[in-house]
Formats: structure tokens, sequence, C-alpha cells
């Protein structure tokens, strides 16, 4: 039986680099999501439920495909910390994370449309930052401008010198899609990039 093809729930060039990466073909489609957090939800929680909202939005108009959804934030001594937007809210994030471990949350969910089957989780990675002088974080914000990332930095390229250490199962949630997680849920629906991979479509 040919595989359901595969549509990738996110704007996010760097998901869109990471799934890439597996060699499966997909296409891509921008889930409209509320992602305000509800009251009393923790990080965990969100992420999970936007994971699985941002898949799900598609469903109507992708009927008979697999959604993939992700969503992704940081949390610092209980604080949660999205994307920072502006260069100086960057800077204010890394020094807050100065010193300190960071867990990074990630969410993930596979739907299937065509059945309404759903598997899901939340990954977490830590990030245990060095103390970092100001003139080092405006210096990195300077020449990255990690705007669009939760916890102002991208660990793929010059943020790994903001580092001591990091600790988690798969440095790909680190940049947003936990890759390892997706090809385990992939298998189970029959997607397997190293099997025939010109089915997936």
């Amino acid at each position: 039986m040919d595989s359901l093809p595969l549509i990738l729930a996110s704007t996010s060039p760097y998901r869109r680099a990471l799934l890439e990466k597996t060699g499966l073909r997909f296409s891509v489609a921008a889930p409209e999501v509320d992602e305000t957090p509800l009251a009393a939800e923790t990080a965990a929680q969100l992420v999970g439920r936007l994971a699985v909202a941002k898949a799900q939005a598609l469903a109507a108009q992708y009927p008979q495909h697999i959604l993939i959804g992700s969503d992704q934030v940081a949390v610092v001594e209980g604080e949660i910390l999205g994307k920072p937007g502006t260069s100086e809210r960057a800077v204010a994030q890394l020094m807050q994370m100065s010193g300190k471990t960071v867990t990074f949350l990630t969410g993930l969910a596979v739907y299937r449309s065509s059945d309404g089957a759903l598997q899901q989780i939340v990954e977490p990675f830590a990030v245990h930052f060095r103390s970092l002088t100001q003139a080092e974080i405006e210096g990195y914000v300077r020449l990255e401008q990690p705007l669009n990332c939760a916890g102002s930095f991208k660990s793929e390229a010059l943020g790994i010198s903001l580092f001591e250490r990091l600790e988690g199962q798969d440095p790909n949630s680190l940049i947003g899609l936990p890759l390892i997680a997706l090809l385990k849920m992939l298998r189970e629906w029959g997607v397997n990039p190293l099997l025939e991979p010109a089915k997936v479509s």
C-alpha cells in the first residue's frame, strides 16, 4: 500500500530544513492556530496542545494525508520564553539565561487525517549556558539575529558558542523537530525513508 502524502504544518524554515534531511518528500502548509497559553497551562501542556492543534488545523484541507505539527518553548526558572522578536528582547533573554540551565520543550504531533489517528510526545532538551558577558551577548545577537528563535539562539550555528554542554535525546529537537521520535512515529504508519522512499510523495 502506498504511503499517505506528508504535510509539514509549519512555516518554520528550520523545521523544513530538518525534515528535508530525511529524504522524505513532503509539502508545507501554514496552520492557523491561536498560540495564546490557556489559564494555568504548563509549558509542556502548551507545546503539546499546540503541536496537535497545528496538525489537526489542516485536516479538512488535506483529508488523506499524514500531518506533522510541532511547537517549542524555552523554560528558565519556571518562566516560559518565546521568540524575542527584537534585538533588545533577545539580549534580555540571553542575559537571563547566562550561567543557567534552560529546558527546551518541543511538542510533536503526527495526525493521520484519513482516520483521525494521532501520535504525540513532548520532548525535553536541556541547555547549560556558560556565564556570558553582556558584550558577548550583544555581539552574538548582532552577528546571528536570532529574533525568530525561542530562546534567542541558533544551536546549529554560532549559538553553540554560548553553551557549556547539552543534554537530551535528539539535538534536532533543539532546532525545533525531534527527528528520532518523528521517524519512529512515521514507521508505525508505514513511512520509512530507508525503504522505498520513492513511494512517499
